[in-house]
């Protein structure tokens, strides 16, 4: 894994791209993994990864840690905690934002 160095989020500075087929995956992590560069991929497709960096994402009332991937064909995938070890599985669903906890 890589670690990035990114700006915070501030709130509302993100427009997701989903839809019927189509959907969005929020990580949260806590904030020691900021810059964390998590992968994911199909279930029965492990070598077709994306990933994302984790980010501080500023809330009204907070501020929380996360990784934001999207658009992501609906179905079941693997949340990657290395090269070779999965951490979880999560289903998505088509027009909608699913959320996993690190």
């Amino acid at each position: 894994m890589h670690h990035h160095t990114s700006h915070p989020s501030a709130q509302g500075s993100v427009v997701l791209d989903i839809g019927e087929d189509t959907a969005a995956l929020v990580i949260h992590t806590a904030p020691e993994h900021d810059g964390l560069e998590i992968h994911v991929s199909p279930v029965d497709r492990p070598e077709q990864r994306t990933h994302a960096a984790v980010r501080p994402r500023h809330l009204a009332d907070r501020t929380i840690h996360c990784v934001l991937i999207h658009p992501l064909p609906a179905g079941p995938y693997t949340v990657w905690n290395n090269d070779s070890t999965p951490h979880g599985t999560v289903s998505l669903t088509g027009g909608s934002v699913t959320e996993y906890h690190w």
